[in-house]
């Protein structure tokens, strides 16, 4: 009688029980961080410590991914000319996704009020940064040294020069193809290096996890939880009808089998609360899983990374709203537009700047003439959104990434139906 073997536990199932035991475990220290120890040997020390290794691998990887994936992309397109219509298509279903979001979050947000009879304090203040100027944003795209691009991970000049270089290899004969020969070598070490890095994820997501409530604490959300509960429902019914439209009735998919090829690429998300450390989850997964050709998810992945803040703009409209009803204030539809206006534009033009949700809020508050430091207001509970809304971001690049492949004939049906052996 053979004794059946125990299967292993997958990668997503370590990962949520490494979330759900963080929660525990941070809910826990948030009752002892008063105590020095637990502040300087167990938050600032343990989960600080395991936290950041983890978020400076995902980092690590960025760049060097970014480029080299990019350059073999670029310069195995059998048509140059498609770059130019991918690229256009691309940008334009982003903005495209971006506006709805917004839209749907001030539906929401109209319908539900968040903000009405909320007591303002005395204490809620927000000192904004600056958003750059539009032209200097798009002076900014083109990198003058490449080198220095890279090593400040600038993505939209990495971008830019990648495929410009691609391009090259490509018009480049037998000299460029010897070239392509070592960037596909290096492509596949490099994926390599990112699956090894899967490893150590899940330790990686219980201390990020138990950090933050350790600091944050489940009660922060209750004095705001009209506000968090709105932002997290426009969330997911933006993920349901946009994403889940888009893949349906455009690229002709299965939405259910999308979410279940993608799954853990949100959880990294969440757990990491940048889009642009969890990219190289993203592009392997989009390539692996999603079957996206290369030469369409080198491109459009890392430029949804730095422009496609669909869960960030969602907030905006939320946060806006809520901001008027809290200080008594009516917007006007009018107003109502130039916020959908001023925040799809600024999901471009701000995307690479520390604190981009906060920063582009001041912005559209501004422009509206609604008080900047009513930002204090739910800044208590944007770091536990901000987790929440990355995870929608990086869906939404997949999404958008899918549908383009699927549109283009870069699309290989059988690895999304599951056959990795293709």
């Amino acid at each position: 009688m053979s004794i059946k073997a125990k299967k292993p536990r997958g990668l997503t199932a370590k990962i949520l029980m490494a979330m759900a035991l963080g929660l525990s475990v941070g809910v826990v220290f948030n009752q002892l961080n008063t105590l020095s120890w637990v502040q300087d040997y167990i938050l600032n020390g343990l989960l600080y410590v395991g936290g950041q290794i983890f978020i400076s691998s995902l980092k690590l990887m960025v760049v060097p991914l970014v480029f080299v994936s990019l350059v073999c992309g670029t310069a195995s397109l059998d048509d140059i000319s498609k770059l130019g219509r991918v690229g256009g298509k691309t940008l334009a279903i982003y903005l495209a996704t971006t506006a709805i979001a917004i839209s749907l979050a001030l539906i929401v947000a109209a319908i539900i009020q968040p903000g009405s009879g909320f007591n303002l304090t005395a204490e809620a203040t927000f000192q904004a940064k600056e958003a750059p100027p539009l032209v200097e944003t798009f002076l900014d795209i083109f990198p003058s040294n490449p080198f220095q691009a890279l090593a400040e991970a600038k993505m939209l000049q990495i971008i830019v020069f990648a495929g410009f270089f691609g391009i090259a290899l490509a018009f480049s004969g037998a000299h460029g193809k010897r070239v392509l020969n070592i960037f596909n070598d290096l492509n596949e070490v490099i994926m390599k290096m990112v699956m090894l890095i899967m490893h150590i994820a899940p330790y990686g997501v219980f201390c990020l996890i138990a950090k933050v409530f350790a600091e944050q604490g489940i009660l922060a959300i209750l004095p705001l939880g009209k506000y968090f509960f709105v932002v997290l429902l426009v969330l997911v019914v933006h993920v349901v009808l946009t994403y889940g439209g888009l893949i349906k009735y455009m690229a002709r998919l299965s939405p259910m089998e999308f979410l279940r090829n993608f799954k853990d690429v949100p959880i990294f998300a969440f757990s990491t609360a940048s889009s642009g450390a969890t990219l190289p989850v993203t592009l392997e997964a989009v390539e692996h899983k999603l079957g996206v050709d290369n030469s369409i998810a080198s491109f459009t992945i890392p430029l949804g990374a730095t422009i496609n803040m669909d869960g960030t703009a969602i907030m905006q409209g939320v946060a806006t709203l809520f901001i008027a009803q809290a200080y008594g204030q009516d917007l006007s539809l009018m107003s109502m537009l130039t916020v959908v206006v001023t925040a799809t534009l600024a999901s471009v033009g701000t995307a690479a700047v520390p604190g981009v949700g906060l920063i582009t809020l001041a912005m559209v508050l501004r422009q509206v003439n609604l008080p900047v430091e009513g930002i204090g207001l739910i800044i208590g509970v944007d770091r536990l959104l901000d987790m929440a809304r990355t995870a929608v971001n990086v869906t939404g690049d997949a999404a958008v990434t899918l549908y383009v492949a699927k549109s283009e004939g870069y699309f290989n049906q059988k690895i999304f139906d599951g056959d990795q052996s293709t």
